[in-house]
């Protein structure tokens, strides 16, 4: 498999196998016991427990210090062969924290804004042990995917980096996080895209977010052919989940499963969404789809407050007939006090509402609402502080309150989940298969250029025999004829090297007939100098 280019700066591969040399003569004199991963007890997830994976299973780890800070990167290759990293194809793995593993306050901290992204890929894609790399952050979920020289130390160095950028010890990271590898990598993303990793089963805004992961890498160094490969087929997955079960049938996203919370919170009395006064802070797409589904609830009056009246606008426009007030953020708190709910969706990274705020509002005036004013807060970080939940006339609901919402419909949502592990487990499989296709590529480079090399040797013998009195059409039909020879001696390999994966016996004869080859012909040398000459150049750039 070619190595990506898209390196930053880093030794990588080559520096490896440069220390492995200076170092492999004390390493044989000397045998050690210890293990320099750093990394104990560390536990992905089982594949078999994707369904109900309600409560993803945390990866525990423990780190010790003393060994990470005097055993260094060169003396933990004293153990390890120096064509580990270019024998053995890269593993895919993915370091995340969610909804279901990690509270709101821990990863609020460890989001990173869209527009980060290129430069969080470029710091990962600079570790040593990591080849590619992609970044899904949204309020339920904080997930990087890597292709990683060793798995083991390309997730101790994005642990560590998730460290450095959030303040987060690595200790605590590890208790919450969940790690997985390869197909159950694969699997998980599909999952993901597909909705059925979501509180509100078959979403449709984590499919849109998994679309933009795309559209941010597409230029970025490092979010290289493997990476990027399975997003899109993640997006394909997502698609056909959605079209050939209908999951999304009936289910609600983020923003829709706020407005039910809400509703389900008020008084049974009240619980019709026009008996209740609703404030929107926010009016971007989180804000706007809280608005359209309040309108689809029977509301038909609210107040949206926002920092420019032209979003407003805009949605009042693309909804007509709805009563939609346009409030400036100077008069937020004045409209917090003549709201009976509250929905907050910016991206402030400062609470909008704390206790202090709140507490000298006026109670909820609706006779119906019980004078309690609730607070809907969808936003990561945080719009509305914890502490308002102290004050007794106010109620605060976050994204991780959104499970009571999801608790409706389990047994249709687990029929519906089963249909689309069916695809899921077929396109997962398709994925690898192409993955594993990508294996033959340096192999028809390398064979194509072996087999040049003797033409253009055995031509000029033969162009040096017949004088330097030879015509131009001799010599190109000479030329034409070795050609001819060469293609038509290749064409046999080249047919039985090329596989597009969707046939997995053919698949395996296909690499049992480049490993062959590679042995026959001694590519695999060639094959490691041009992976090098790959890193250096990425060095470069």
């Amino acid at each position: 498999m070619a190595v990506s280019n898209a390196f930053v700066s880093c030794p990588k591969l080559e520096t490896l196998l440069k220390h492995h040399t200076l170092f492999s003569s004390s390493s044989s004199a000397s045998t050690s016991t210890s293990t320099p991963l750093g990394l104990i007890g560390v536990r992905s997830l089982p594949r078999n427990n994707r369904v109900k994976r309600g409560l993803i299973h945390r990866a525990r780890c423990e780190l010790s210090p003393s060994d990470s800070a005097t055993i260094s990167a060169l003396e933990q290759l004293k153990n390890s062969a120096p064509d580990r990293y270019t024998k053995e194809r890269s593993s895919i793995v993915v370091i995340g924290l969610s909804i279901h593993t990690a509270p709101v306050e821990m990863r609020e901290k460890l989001a990173i804004p869209e527009a980060e992204w290129p430069r969080a890929i470029a710091e990962l894609c600079g570790l040593n042990h990591i080849e590619e790399a992609a970044v899904l952050s949204t309020c339920n979920r904080m997930e990087i995917y890597v292709l990683a020289l060793s798995h083991h130390r390309g997730v101790k160095e994005v642990t560590e980096w998730m460290s450095k950028t959030s303040g987060i010890p690595v200790s605590e990271i590890c208790q919450h996080r969940f790690l997985l590898y390869n197909n159950d990598a694969t699997q998980h993303i599909f999952e993901v895209s597909a909705g059925l990793d979501s509180l509100v089963l078959g979403e449709g805004q984590i499919l849109a977010q998994v679309k933009q992961v795309v559209k941010v890498g597409q230029g970025v160094n490092g979010f290289g052919r493997n990476i990027s490969g399975l997003f899109k087929h993640a997006i394909t997955v997502g698609k056909r989940v959605r079209t050939e079960t209908n999951i999304a049938a009936g289910a609600v996203s983020v923003s829709s499963a706020a407005v039910e919370l809400a509703l389900m919170k008020l008084p049974k009395s009240s619980s019709h969404a026009s008996s209740a006064r609703m404030l929107i802070i926010g009016a971007g797409k989180m804000g706007k789809l809280v608005i359209k589904h309040l309108v689809a609830k029977g509301c038909n009056k609210m107040v949206v407050v926002n920092r420019s009246e032209e979003r407003v606008t805009a949605i009042r426009d693309e909804i007509p007939g709805v009563e939609i007030l346009y409030r400036t953020l100077d008069e937020m708190l004045a409209s917090a006090a003549e709201a009976d709910v509250v929905f907050t969706s910016t991206a402030s990274e400062a609470p909008l509402f704390l206790k202090e705020h709140v507490e000298t509002l006026p109670p909820a005036a609706s006779p119906e609402i019980g004078g309690v004013r609730l607070f809907v807060d969808i936003s990561v970080p945080r719009n509305v502080g914890s502490c308002v939940n102290e004050v007794e006339t106010a109620r605060v609901y976050n994204v991780d309150d959104l499970k009571e919402v999801v608790a409706a419909n389990k047994e249709d949502r687990l029929r519906k989940a089963m249909e689309a592990q069916t695809i899921i487990a077929e396109e997962s499989n398709q994925f690898e298969a192409w993955r594993d296709s990508l294996e033959t590529v340096p192999t028809i480079k390398k064979l194509r250029a072996y087999a040049e090399r003797i033409r253009m040797a055995e031509l000029e013998k033969c162009m040096s025999k017949m004088g330097d009195d030879i015509n131009k059409k001799t010599t190109r039909a000479v030329d034409d004829l070795s050609r001819g020879i060469v293609n038509r001696f290749l064409h046999g390999p080249m047919q039985h090297l090329r596989c597009d994966g969707s046939d997995s016996r053919t698949l395996s004869e296909t690499l049992e007939n480049m490993h062959a080859l590679n042995r026959m012909y001694g590519l695999e040398k060639d094959i490691l100098e041009e992976k090098l000459k790959a890193i250096t150049s990425g060095q470069q750039k």
